[in-house]
């Protein structure tokens, strides 16, 4: 990659595109993009409106009906204010031919450093706005004692999520858990998720996706939030309508580094999300235990 063919908005968008394969929270099957637009700067805000309740009456033939309802209506506040960067080189003693190579790969790694940001971010702001009453405990398959009044079988955590959910009237259209690597493991010993809802070996592991279980989309991620004194991992069920997210990658720049010999570029991300609908969560206190 020469620096003078270099083309800001190709690169920012290959980044976006990296970022985007990346993502585990902030894909769009667990968080919408509805509210995204174009973000300028660390800063921006958008302004997001959600209805009240629309009022259903018996219909009552030969009768007046009702006056007509006027809606409410609240509104909340989606701000950018998370802001990370890259800022890497590319040495001239690397043969010319290998740069353009060279540059995809170090965009690709620094989407995925910029993605960990990004869903280390997302899910912490996820289980802190679950519901009080939405939450379950679990620990290893085989346990007889489990964290709390919870479950000891990580599936039966799973069902026992759902129903909150469906208690909240939330749809089962779409809906998702993200777990760590070890309560994935528990489920793959429980013949409920192996004989039904494990994915097929070519669609595994695509954004996270590990199969289906309890009717929930299954997806693994190392960075299931963890609390190291009493050992709780807080995994977050819900379906994508609970949590709005925006980002973008912003000012995407090359230049030549004044004591190098080398082509540099430098980049932008920025970022925010903000939980629209919380009772569309559920959260799943976990800490490992021991398999059976």
């Amino acid at each position: 990659m020469a620096i003078n063919n270099f083309i800001p908005t190709l690169w920012a968008a290959r980044a976006l595109e990296n970022l985007n394969n990346a993502h585990v929270y902030a894909q769009p099957a667990v968080c919408n993009r509805d509210y995204e637009g174009e973000i300028r700067q660390a800063g921006d805000t958008v302004k997001i409106s959600t209805l009240g309740p629309v009022t259903v009456r018996p219909y009552i033939k030969n009768a007046d009906i009702a006056a007509v309802q006027e809606l409410t209506d609240a509104s909340q506040l989606l701000t950018i204010n998370q802001a990370n960067y890259f800022n890497f080189q590319i040495d001239d003693v690397d043969k010319a031919q290998t740069r353009p190579k060279l540059m995809d790969l170090a965009m690709r790694n620094a989407a995925w450093a910029l993605a960990e940001a990004a869903d280390d971010y997302l899910a912490g702001i996820m289980w802190a706005a679950v519901p009080a009453g939405s939450t379950q405990g679990a620990v290893g398959a085989g346990l007889s004692v489990g964290f709390g009044a919870g479950e000891t079988a990580p599936y039966t955590a799973l069902l026992k999520a759902a129903t909150d959910l469906d208690e909240n009237n939330v749809p089962r259209m779409g809906r998702w858990a993200i777990v760590p690597p070890w309560f994935h493991g528990y489920l793959l010993m429980d013949d409920r998720f192996v004989g039904s809802g494990a994915a097929d070996a070519d669609t595994r592991a695509v954004n996270g996706f590990m199969g289906r279980a309890a009717g929930f989309d299954i997806y693994m991620s190392n960075n299931v939030p963890f609390v190291a004194g009493p050992a709780e991992f807080k995994i977050v069920c819900g379906t994508n309508y609970a949590t709005s997210y925006a980002e973008q990658i912003n000012s995407v720049e090359a230049y030549r580094p004044q004591a190098r010999f080398a082509d540099a570029v430098k980049g932008l991300h920025l970022y925010g999300a903000r939980v629209i609908y919380p009772n569309a969560l559920a959260l799943i206190i976990a800490n490992m235990g021991t398999a059976a």
